[in-house]
């Protein structure tokens, strides 16, 4: 009897004893637990981290492939190229920087695949670009040596030009009626023609001026009408004008003159005497009158007389 006694005191020891391990077994497993979620939560940590540092280095790739899309862009656009693709491309990348969403671990990847593909792509326009500047080169060479031929036979035609315009000046110079002869007389108002050798008149003998002239003969000049022009300068120098009786203006060496009369004649090459009659219509002023003849636009033959 007293060993179960003894036995039946022993039992609340023993019981104890469990509790107490099984405190323990539950505090290793909750530290245990603690441990796990701590080294879980520490692995989580590492792969957010890590997966924001790739999406800053993707960030920073896509910006730099960005940089030098816009470079090619850029060139091709100067040198004439194709550049559809490249800005489909920039419009892409562009959606790509400005997108604020973390990028997935699957994201980045495709993302560093597209940027690999777009490398590629790159140095293909390279290639594209290395060949528009060797052929603008070509092209620039080209047309520098057309604008140096075409230099050349401008240079040729206007000296041509220049030769024809010469040959021209010879040949109408040649072709010039010269006026071999010529005399002043004057006829008064009853008709009376007087030649003084000296050549002074008086006022009441010159009712109207004649002028006789002759013509050279000129193998080179072709027959036709020809405009006879004549200036009569008084003792001032100055042009008798007068609307009434005829005068008008012509063109000298580029430069307008006056003219007192006009006459047309018509040249046929055999040495014809021509007269030349201008009536005033007012006494001449006293003094020393010069007369000019010209042939069309031809240097003139000068004659003078004196109103005494």
């Amino acid at each position: 009897m007293s060993g179960i006694g003894e036995k039946e005191k022993s039992n609340p020891w023993q019981g104890k004893q469990v509790l107490l391990l099984v405190l323990i077994l539950l505090l290793l497993i909750s530290g245990i637990k603690v441990y796990t979620d701590y080294l879980d939560q520490q692995k989580k940590q590492e792969e957010l981290e890590a997966l924001s540092s790739e999406n800053n280095s993707l960030t920073l790739r896509l910006d730099s492939v960005s940089t030098q899309l816009q470079r090619r862009i850029q060139e091709l656009e100067e040198l004439g190229g194709d550049v559809r693709e490249l800005l489909a491309l920039k419009d892409q990348l562009s959606l790509e920087l400005n997108s604020t969403n973390q990028r997935s671990s699957q994201e980045i990847k495709a993302l560093n695949q597209k940027i690999s593909s777009l490398s590629e792509i790159l140095l293909q326009k390279d290639e594209e670009i290395k060949a528009l500047r060797e052929n603008n080169q070509v092209l620039r060479s080209e047309n520098s040596r057309l604008k140096s031929t075409q230099t050349e036979i401008e240079g040729e035609v206007a000296e041509l030009s220049q030769q024809k315009e010469r040959l021209q000046q010879k040949v109408d110079l040649a072709a010039a009626l010269k006026i071999d002869y010529i005399q002043i007389s004057a006829i008064n108002g009853r008709g009376k023609e007087k030649v003084e050798a000296s050549g002074k008149y008086s006022n009441r003998q010159i009712s109207t001026l004649k002028i006789e002239y002759s013509l050279a003969e000129n193998a080179v000049s072709d027959k036709g009408i020809r405009k006879i022009y004549l200036q009569v300068l008084g003792p001032n120098k100055q042009v008798i004008f007068d609307v009434a009786k005829g005068s008008g203006t012509f063109v000298l060496d580029g430069k307008e003159q006056f003219y007192t009369a006009r006459q047309e004649i018509y040249y046929d090459n055999s040495r014809q005497t021509l007269v030349f009659l201008y009536e005033k219509g007012s006494p001449f002023s006293l003094g020393t009158y010069e007369v000019k003849l010209f042939i069309e636009t031809f240097p003139a033959v000068t004659k003078s007389f004196t109103v005494k």
